[in-house]
């Protein structure tokens, strides 16, 4: 026999070895915990904020119509009008618009503030009358042990629904921008951002709160997430009449970005690698003497003594306080790259190894990762290595004015192959590590906000759910050259946008195998730089080939990384500079419309590079655009993403006039229009009431 608590306003049931509580969380949202050990977990929320103090929900009995054949004798009418009935040990609980009932049997299902089912159970379990009355023995929660452990195996599955649209879950090398059909990998990896988050078109969002490895496949007849291993099954999930209903809700629970500075909104310089302070100073120098404009500037990896040991090499960074002064005289923003990885040769390796700031192996040596030399990683889940390695930043970067860091690195970068034997604080990799880049950049951010700085914000290669609200600025890894993988990244970048990390960024030109001298690569290059202009951040970056240096470069018996080819905007061609340089002054003139977008991200979690459907909801056509996007509320994007090529078909939601940007011709929406794009025109269109825009 089941039992029901419906006090404390929460709904609580037990029966057998399970537990089931849902309480609710957030506006119009309730979180879900199941557990087959004694005691629920209570005290971790994951990527959620603490439930706010007052939380209100309705929780009561609930009556149903007959179940089994003795309640339909007795009823004598076994028809749709069957008399209600009071169905023991079932419940329900309403938060908002949204209702969770648990039927007799312990199944959950949601329904909105109208009665419509949003998501239910996978149930094929039933032994009675229902509709669902199959007896194959598939439950829809399976926590399986593993043995001699109190850790599980998880397999959770809800019902799948014809024309069902699923959107957002962090950034996935994929065409699609809806998820159905899709099977995800839940792992952290350079390119792939998992951060669990979904936006349906039935009008629910749904996060998977676990930060274990694992996957999910939204298929046709199921939607199934896995866990390898975990302790408990824990999700929320919210109603919404719109796309920006629920993601305000997600926002609402998870935290939002701060506020962007308005001195980052524009063109960050970088590349693989400004290899000394004076070479640095001579790209910020002719940026000054051209008259570009420039935002920041960053200073990538292997700018260190050695891994682990976070400080500039004073051979070729003799001073970085007169550096940054002269930076800040120009109203140049410094960036400086951190990584995870750890030299057992640094001088800060016995002191993480002497408390256990490492990520360990339970089976083998120490050593958990393999770049440039012997390696391990520090451990992001520790608050001590929090403490500790913010603690060495301050000294070597922050107290000599510098404010703003790169966290390269932070999947982090080890064979995820070998996860299952690797340790954290927290425990397990397997159960912990997709939380890794959340704590990475909560280091920083509460570092930083210490120190009484605001408006935080640290670019990293990675993000898990709630990693928002610690400033993270994401982008999409080590991408190849390519204009295949450039709408990839169209894609990645809305996805990003709808699970709720609205700061996300590419490198221009992407990262891997760019040939700045030749002219398939400048092509795509300025069709890239274009699109560049339309994303939360416009940064220029990327490992340009040949390397300056042919052979390998030891200091002190450490390797050096080489040195890219010249990756400025004037190192493309006379003809290209030109255009580069009208796209620098435009996102110049943009600037106040992106301000407005970034105090929208912060104030509401609104993202910044939205789906056409975000703003037009009511349009079918519109949910099923992968490669055109809104930049705010005014201004649809649509890049073009294929070599020699001078037009690109576009749809215009409809509802709407919309005026072609590079001709001013008038659109009708709800219409394929052919859009003007030569080389130096990236098809943008604004809604013919749009004032104020430069476009």
């Amino acid at each position: 026999m089941a039992i029901f608590d419906i006090s404390n306003q929460q709904l609580l049931r037990r029966q057998g070895d399970e537990q089931i509580l849902i309480q609710p969380w957030g506006k119009d949202g309730l979180r879900v915990r199941v557990t087959r050990n004694a005691n629920l977990d209570t005290d971790q929320d994951w990527a959620l904020l603490p439930q706010p103090t007052d939380a209100q929900a309705e929780v009561r009995r609930v009556k149903t119509k007959p179940s089994n054949k003795k309640q339909l004798a007795s009823a004598g009418n076994p028809g749709e009008d069957a008399p209600l009935v009071e169905e023991e040990n079932a419940a329900a609980i309403t938060n908002g618009r949204l209702t969770a009932f648990v039927d007799r049997h312990g199944y959950i299902s949601f329904r909105n503030q109208r009665g419509e089912e949003l998501l239910r159970e996978y149930v094929r379990n039933r032994s009675d009358l229902s509709e669902y009355s199959v007896p194959l023995a598939m439950k829809a929660r399976h926590l399986l042990p593993h043995s001699g452990t109190d850790d599980y195996r998880l397999i959770m599955s809800f019902e799948a629904y014809d024309n069902e649209k699923l959107y957002g879950m962090g950034q996935y090398q994929e065409d699609r921008l809806n998820l159905k059909g899709a099977k995800l990998e839940l792992a952290q990896r350079n390119s792939q951002i998992s951060s669990p988050f979904l936006v349906s078109s039935r009008g629910y969002g749904f996060l998977w709160n676990n930060p274990a490895v694992g996957d999910v496949t939204f298929a046709r007849n199921v939607t199934r997430w896995t866990a390898r291993s975990t302790r408990q099954i824990d999700y929320w999930i919210c109603a919404g009449d719109t796309p920006a209903e629920i993601e305000e809700a997600y926002a609402g629970v998870t935290g939002t970005v701060p506020m962007m500075r308005d001195d980052l909104m524009g063109f960050w310089q970088c590349k693989l690698r400004y290899r000394t302070q004076d070479e640095l100073l001579g790209v910020v120098r002719e940026h000054k003497r051209r008259g570009l404009p420039l935002d920041a500037i960053v200073i990538d990896f292997f700018h260190w003594t050695m891994q682990g040991d976070w400080e500039f090499d004073s051979i070729d960074w003799p001073d970085p306080e007169a550096m940054v002064e002269e930076l800040n005289a120009a109203g140049v923003n410094l960036v400086v790259s951190v990584w995870p990885t750890v030299d057992v040769r640094s001088k800060n390796f016995p002191e993480l190894a002497e408390n256990g700031y490492l990520i360990r192996n339970d089976r083998g040596g120490l050593l958990t990762s393999l770049f440039m030399g012997d390696v391990t990683l520090w451990d992001a889940l520790n608050p001590g290595a929090r403490d500790f390695i913010w603690r060495i930043c301050k000294k070597n970067y922050y107290d000599k004015g510098i404010k703003l860091f790169w966290l390269d690195s932070a999947e982090p970068i080890y064979n995820n192959q070998h996860i299952d034997n690797l340790h954290y604080h927290m425990g397990p990799a397997l159960q912990n590590s997709n939380s890794y880049p959340l704590y990475f950049a909560k280091a920083f951010y509460d570092g930083l906000a210490a120190e009484g700085e605001q408006d935080i914000m640290c670019l990293i290669r990675c993000g898990w759910a709630g990693s928002q609200r610690y400033g993270a600025l994401v982008w999409s890894g080590d991408i190849h050259s390519s204009f295949k993988s450039m709408r990839q990244q169209i894609t990645a970048g809305i996805n990003a946008g709808m699970a709720g990390l609205p700061w996300w960024t590419t490198d221009i030109g992407s990262f891997l195998a760019g040939f700045p001298a030749h002219d398939d690569f400048r092509e795509l290059l300025v069709r890239w730089f274009a699109w560049g202009c339309f994303q939360p951040v416009m940064r220029l970056h990327g490992d340009r080939l040949p390397y300056k240096d042919p052979e390998p470069l030891y200091r002190n018996g450490v390797e050096q990384f080489g040195t890219g080819a010249e990756n400025e905007v004037w190192s493309f061609g006379d003809d290209n500079y030109e255009i580069l340089k009208k796209y620098l002054f435009l996102r110049e003139s943009l600037k106040p419309y992106i301000h407005d977008l970034m105090k929208a991200a912060h104030e509401k979690g609104t993202p910044v590079m939205r789906p056409l459907f975000y703003e037009f909801p009511d349009d079918p056509a519109a949910w099923d655009i992968d490669e055109t996007y809104m930049f705010g509320p005014d201004i649809l994007v649509a890049p073009v993403y294929e070599a020699g090529v001078a037009t690109r078909s576009v749809y215009l939601p409809a509802g709407e006039t919309w005026r072609e940007s590079s001709t001013g011709q008038l659109h009708d929406g709800g219409q394929w229009v052919t859009a003007h794009a030569p080389l130096d025109v990236i098809p943008l269109f604004v809604r013919r009431d749009a004032v104020g825009l430069p476009i």
